[in-house]
């Protein structure tokens, strides 16, 4: 998928902490670890050529202290990206200047978080109200003051998104927050219709592989069932006169 997404002409590949769950079955992104995002960067990165890569810190590999958070997105780099992505607003803002003061770019990500917010909200739209409207856009400042290079934007109402996207000079990537952003955001997943287990509203669905996949998966148990498959365009032979002297060897 990330060969693909190059080949497309995808500015930004993100290598999100998500991949638990459309990859390894995770109910949410919690359980994600270092080296199971180490994994899928080193994937992608490989697969890449002209996209920039950025990868996510997953939950507590940058909450505990910044010496951790600093040798963590160390571990991303190394791994083949090209910058780290982490959630929260301005109680991560000294975490963040300190990952870029040694040469590590950081993207920042605002609104539903779902490292943390999940465990307490759910997934609800955040800045619907004054008093959250203005915390989101104070932290965006705040972001953008650490040095961040761009703001993710989830699930931010698309008025309050379009307001932080004018108010601040780093570009804003949306994700559920309206076309007001300065770029968009989807799980490849989700727009190409092979995770069946959450249908985000934000979502469009561009195909609906997961049901192209089935049916051809259907058709494939159908052809070996009726001995349809493999056909003789899909076998290596013999040269005839080798068989010839196999059966006069084996008697048969």
């Amino acid at each position: 998928l990330g060969s693909l997404c190059d080949k497309a002409g995808i500015d930004i590949l993100l290598v999100g902490d998500s991949a638990g769950m459309v990859m390894l079955g995770y109910e949410n992104t919690i359980p994600v670890t270092m080296d199971q995002m180490c994994m899928f960067t080193e994937a992608v990165s490989r697969a890449r050529q002209n996209s920039l890569l950025v990868a996510d810190l997953p939950f507590m590999s940058y909450q505990v202290n910044i010496d951790e958070a600093i040798t963590n997105s160390g571990r991303l780099i190394k791994a083949g990206a090209d910058a780290v992505k982490l959630e929260g607003g301005a109680a991560m803002a000294e975490t963040i200047s300190a990952i870029i003061d040694i040469g590590i770019p950081v993207m920042g990500h605002i609104g539903l978080q779902p490292q943390t917010t999940i465990l307490s909200q759910g997934y609800k739209v955040q800045g619907k109200t004054k008093e959250t409207a203005l915390k989101l856009i104070d932290d965006a400042k705040e972001l953008e003051e650490a040095g961040v290079f761009s703001i993710a934007l989830e699930m931010v109402s698309h008025e309050v998104a379009e307001i932080i996207s004018e108010t601040i000079k780093v570009p804003t990537i949306g994700i559920g927050s309206g076309v007001g952003c300065n770029g968009q955001v989807l799980v490849v997943q989700d727009l190409l219709g092979m995770y069946e287990k959450i249908k985000p509203k934000f979502a469009k669905r561009y195909l609906n592989l997961s049901e192209d996949i089935v049916k051809a998966l259907e058709n494939y148990k159908t052809d070996v069932e009726l001995g349809t498959f493999p056909s003789q365009e899909n076998w290596f032979s013999m040269d005839d006169n080798e068989l010839k002297k196999l059966r006069e060897e084996i008697g048969r």
